[in-house]
């Protein structure tokens, strides 16, 4: 995990310099300026809009009385992305800018929670608690048993 980290924290700024080095050769110094300014605060205002979307998510789950994983997970994303907009640089900002899709932050959670034990097992899948019949269907495993309260 530290040499993961050691090697984004040389790779990404080397490749945000040769980028800005290149739009501003192509472009000049002033517009590339800018272009960073003003996807810093696009990035923001989009950001937002889609944090009180998520947010609204979140409470209309919880009131049907299910869990808002996917929508935390989310917010999470999104919470990334804004930094990753505020940070000054073309990687960074097209990075944010995809996690900002709706589309793109849906899969990344997904793909999270497949490759993590915090997902339940897909409907049809095998779990500790079903087993075949005679037939072959799976039906959950019943423990019968008797039980007297005593006072």
């Amino acid at each position: 995990m530290f040499r993961i980290l050691l090697l984004l924290f040389l790779v990404v700024p080397i490749i945000e310099i040769y980028l800005l080095i290149q739009v501003g050769g192509y472009l000049g110094a002033g517009t590339t300026i800018f272009l960073v300014v003003f996807t810093a605060v696009l990035g923001a205002w989009l950001l937002r809009i889609q944090g009180f979307s998520t947010m609204r998510r979140v409470q209309n789950s919880m009131a049907r009385g299910e869990i808002p994983a996917i929508e935390m997970l989310g917010g999470v994303l999104l919470l990334l992305s804004g930094a990753l907009l505020l940070t000054p640089g073309f990687f960074t900002d097209t990075i944010g800018f995809l996690v900002l899709l709706p589309v793109v932050r849906h899969g990344l959670v997904i793909w999270f929670l497949s490759r993590s034990n915090i997902i339940q097992p897909r409907a049809g899948a095998r779990t500790h608690n079903e087993q075949p019949d005679a037939t072959g269907h799976r039906r959950p495993k019943t423990i019968e048993g008797e039980f007297k309260k005593e006072d």
